[in-house]
């Protein structure tokens, strides 16, 4: 069963790590998202939740103005093929979340370490990242440093890599 919301934010809580949360309508693309630009400040994300041929899966998470090349990340995050994007049966098993909620949260329910988490350079240099608490009907803010150390935590390495491109 996937983590609540709740759960997620115990967890945090649990690492001395505090956030805040900003309640909204639903969003599920960047576009809808740039609807609360000036209400919450920081770096906003875009997550590309994506597998390879041999079903080795990667989260991208990347400032929501970086560009990435599906063609040729491949090599840049050490897949065994070109990629493309996971199916949602994939996303609810590992993230435990739904498309238009992908998250750097989601790899609280990853609790087997199938995914390799990758961080936009541009993202791991802000103060603040914003990123959705497991569902799209909000937006949590956290400290870069302290994201690092909610996905360490989790288990899984933090890949930092330039992905613009």
């Amino acid at each position: 069963m996937p983590k609540t919301p709740d759960e997620l934010f115990d967890f945090l809580a649990g690492l001395g790590i505090t956030v805040s949360t900003t309640r909204h309508p639903p969003l599920f693309t960047v576009e809808e998202s740039r609807r609360l630009r000036g209400e919450i400040a920081g770096a906003h994300t875009k997550n590309l939740f994506l597998k390879d041929k041999k079903d080795n899966f990667f989260l991208l998470t990347v400032d929501e103005e970086t560009v990435v090349d599906l063609k040729s990340v491949d090599k840049a995050i050490g897949a065994a093929s070109r990629v493309s994007f996971a199916k949602p049966e994939a996303m609810m098993d590992l993230l435990g979340v739904t498309p238009g909620a992908v998250t750097a949260f989601g790899l609280i329910n990853d609790t087997q370490g199938r995914v390799t988490f990758v961080l936009d350079a541009r993202l791991a240099a802000a103060a603040t990242i914003n990123a959705h608490p497991l569902t799209n009907d909000a937006t949590t803010s956290i400290a870069a440093t302290d994201l690092l150390r909610f996905i360490e935590a989790t288990g899984h390495a933090v890949i930092v890599l330039n992905l613009e491109g």
